[in-house]
């Protein structure tokens, strides 16, 4: 069953003219290009004939800050008829949670469909209605599981699949480097929309390398994939090393500094804590009422890799605490290539539990969906340490970076 699953994803993902092959050396000396500047540059030769649909959102942009579907709905090379848009929207005008709905873009006149929270054979209706051939998916991601534009990329998969559409997948660099996979393999009973299915809490993947891994693990059928690479980037490369401009893929991500913290300490949206919206610096920023600075030396007592903790105060101007000053810690990375943001958040949390007696987890129990098992609120709640947690999770993350492994397109 495997080896001929794995034939069918070589035969849908067979290399054309516009999907490179893994960087060479040479190609690491040459800027980066993304997905769409190399699909562009072949006036979108494998997108000829066909009425295209795009989900994206405002991080789909040129290199000097034009949305791309501005740029394709101009281009007579290409018929680009219908735009989906995720969670926040296509042009981002709503909060975490929220969509934009139903409507027509003021800017193209493009008809713009939901894909928020819609999955299976109702997003699979709503790719046929549009009437599109070939659906396309160009969103910055920031390598965290409970991020959701990765799982918008899997359902959008999974409905292409349902309706006879082609998928393509332009690539954009994971922020945070593609070096390693961390953290704790989403067990099944706990998929959400935060995590549909098993991968590591920060996969280290791109999203190109997601819908491959995505099509040969977990569709239940593949869909007929191609993915357009990048040339010039790295694993190693943090988002500075792009010359990309960072548009926030989300209200609440709003710099790289973000991206690098956010897949540690998202997981105090699973606790009574703030962690940081409403704030100029949300992720990096937590605190509660009644904390002090006991937190913070509690914290660098541990001696983390690459990371120093400051007490700090902050009123939220919404989201939880909203109008009302706390206490708490900001994050300050020093070195981000010994970082581990998983591991950092898992020290926050024991740390916080420690000296805080008002610690306590959301009531429904998110964090269960964040780490993806109750296994981390089970372990902390019986008093484990830091190095304990993060035991619990090695061998299943070592099979899953096994899996990873064959999926990789970039050195």
């Amino acid at each position: 069953m495997r080896l001929s699953r794995r034939a069918l994803l070589a035969a849908t993902t067979a290399a054309t003219a516009l999907t490179a092959p893994p960087a060479t050396a040479a190609d690491r000396r040459k800027p980066l290009h993304t997905g769409f500047e190399n699909l562009a540059a072949t006036a979108y030769v494998n997108l000829r004939g066909q009425r295209i649909g795009i989900v994206t959102n405002p991080t789909g942009v040129t290199r000097d800050v034009h949305h791309i579907v501005d740029v394709m709905h101009k281009d007579p090379h290409v018929n680009l008829t219908a735009v989906f848009g995720p969670e926040h929207g296509f042009r981002g005008t709503a909060q975490a949670g929220g969509s934009e709905g139903r409507y027509d873009d003021p800017a193209t006149g493009l008809p713009v469909y939901d894909t928020y929270l819609k999955s299976g054979q109702p997003l699979a209706d709503i790719f046929t209605t549009s009437g599109v051939d070939t659906v396309v998916f160009d969103i910055q991601d920031v390598g965290a599981r409970f991020y959701t534009y990765i799982w918008t990329l899997y359902d959008c998969m999974e409905a292409a699949q349902l309706s006879g559409k082609r998928f393509v997948v332009l690539d954009r660099p994971n922020p945070v480097t593609g070096r390693a996979a961390q953290g704790p393999v989403l067990h099944k009973e706990f998929a959400t929309f935060v995590g549909r299915q098993p991968i590591s809490q920060a996969h280290g993947m791109t999203v190109a390398e997601l819908a491959r891994l995505f099509n040969g693990e977990f569709l239940t059928t593949p869909v007929p994939l191609e993915t357009v690479l990048m040339t010039g980037w790295k694993r190693s490369e943090f988002h500075d090393a792009s010359a990309l401009p960072w548009v926030p893929p989300s209200p609440n991500m709003p710099t790289p500094d973000t991206a690098l913290v956010y897949s540690g300490t998202c997981m105090f949206e699973g606790t009574n804590l703030s962690e940081g919206r409403g704030t100029t610096r949300p992720f990096e920023l937590l605190g509660a009422d009644g904390i002090d600075g006991r937190w913070a030396a509690a914290a660098n007592e541990l001696a983390l890799p690459g990371v120093h903790f400051r007490e700090a105060y902050f009123a939220p101007t919404f989201s939880k605490f909203q109008g009302k000053t706390v206490g708490g810690v900001q994050i300050h990375v020093h070195d981000r290539t010994a970082y581990d943001p998983v591991r950092t958040g898992i020290a926050l949390l024991v740390t916080a539990k420690k000296v805080w007696s008002g610690f306590t987890w959301r009531s429904d129990n998110w964090i269960d969906k964040l780490t993806g098992s109750s296994r981390v609120r089970t372990q902390i709640d019986a008093g484990a340490g830091v190095d304990e947690v993060v035991a619990g999770w090695q061998e299943e993350l070592a099979g899953f970076r096994r899996i990873r492994k064959e999926y990789l397109l970039y050195k």
